[in-house]
Formats: C-alpha cells, structure tokens, sequence
C-alpha cells in the first residue's frame, strides 16, 4: 500500500504473527471503524512501524482477509436440533447478532471469501446440513453463498442511515416516521400506492423484515428441496448412514 512502507523497510519485528495483526485489527476496527482501518494504525496498536507489518501481510486486502476470519473466530454454529429449516433459520438468526455485535463487521466480509480456519470451520458445518437436508452438492454450495449474502446484505442496510435526519442524530423510528409522512403528503392520484401503503413501507421494524425475508427465503429452498432427486440413492449428496 503505496506511502505505508513494505518489508525491505526494516526487518521482522519479534514475537509478531498474523494472529497477533488480526487481534490488532479488530481492535482497532472496534475503535475507529472501518474508515480507520489501516496498516499504519494496525502497527500502532501493536507498537511496531508499519513495515514491520509487510513481513506477514503484504497489502490491507491481506489485512482485510486476516480480519474477516478473525471476527468469525467466536462465531458459534447452532445446535443440530430440529429440522433443516430451523437449523438454517437459526444459522441467520445468529450470523445477523454476530455482525451487529461487532462495529463495521459486515462492511468487511461482505462479499469477501477469505477460508482463514474460522471461516473454513463454519462452512463445513453448514454445507455439511445442507446435504445432509437432501439438497444437491450444486445446491447446496449455492445456499451457502446465498445465505450469507441475505444476511449480510441485510445488515449493510440496517447500519447504514436511512435519511440524513437519522445520520443527524434521530432515531431510526423517527426518520422512517418522517418518510411515512411524506408518503401521505403526495397526491394520490399520480402516486396512489405510496400514499395507501405509506404505513406499510415504513412501519415494519428491522426484526420484522429480517423475519419476512428470511422466511420467504427458506419457503424457496423448501420449494427446492421438494424437487431434488434423492441424494442418498443416486450418491449425489451425503453418504448413507
């Protein structure tokens, strides 16, 4: 990263790993979110010079990809209980906690591929029920994917201010009020729909449309699932017990 040195500045600085950067990262990730994430404010948690850095991670993309498995590192896998539906839908339910519990985590991983053992833990376990749920290896590998985009996707819009009164300072529930308003305000013969839905639109709470969402998601993969060959007895998917 162009003006934050490289590692023919200096030599390796003892006792320095990935794991120990990664653990920097996400405290300073903590403090000054993502905008004051940088190689150079990294070192700085950690007491060294930027260059120091190099030595292990070349660039802040590598930066970044040591972040993204390092704040799935506590992330927990629900319980194999109950069906595969609710196994899934608790698998979101708590991969949405898990990113609002840490500032800007979805803005890092969103998108992001970066198999670090936390993350590589946590597919396998998932993949792991889906095929085991019937659904095909093709399948099966394209709900993964789809289920942490919806997620994460989600969670990108419900940090991220409506309107520039809540970036101001009001509350979610005021901006959106404040939206609503205006729907009714507009004349309902050019925009009929908006003025009739205007509570609608904006009176659902976050938990009601991640709720809404997620279920419309898994009515589609029980869809899905209806129209799968047996996987056990045409040896496509998990192994017979």
């Amino acid at each position: 990263m162009a003006g934050e040195g490289s590692a023919d500045d200096g030599p390796a600085q003892p006792g320095l790993t990935r794991q120990t950067i990664a653990r920097a990262a996400v405290r300073v990730l903590e403090r000054e979110g993502v905008k004051g994430l940088s190689m150079r404010n990294v070192a700085a948690e950690l007491g060294v010079k930027a260059a120091s850095l190099y030595w292990h991670v070349r660039n802040k993309e590598e930066l970044l990809d040591l972040l993204t498995d390092e704040l799935m590192a506590d992330a927990e896998a629900p319980p194999r209980e109950g069906d595969w539906r609710l196994q899934l839908r608790e698998y979101c339910v708590r991969y949405r906690r898990h990113l609002l519990g840490k500032r800007d985590a979805a803005k890092v991983v969103a998108g992001r591929l970066a198999p670090g053992p936390s993350l590589l833990r946590l597919m396998e376990d998932q993949l792991g029920r889906l095929r085991e749920a019937g659904f095909s290896d093709a399948d099966a590998a394209m709900i993964s994917y789809l289920l942490g985009a919806f997620v994460q996707g989600f969670v990108l819009q419900e940090q991220g201010p409506i309107s520039a009164s809540e970036a101001m300072g009001a509350s979610r529930q005021e901006a959106a009020t404040a939206v609503g308003e205006q729907f009714r305000r507009l004349p309902p013969d050019s925009f009929p729909s908006l003025v009739a839905l205007a509570d609608h639109l904006t009176g659902p709470s976050m938990e009601d449309r991640f709720s809404f969402g997620l279920e419309r998601l898994l009515d589609g993969l029980s869809t899905l699932l209806e129209h799968v060959p047996d996987a056990r007895s045409e040896g496509t998917g998990a192994p017979a017990e």
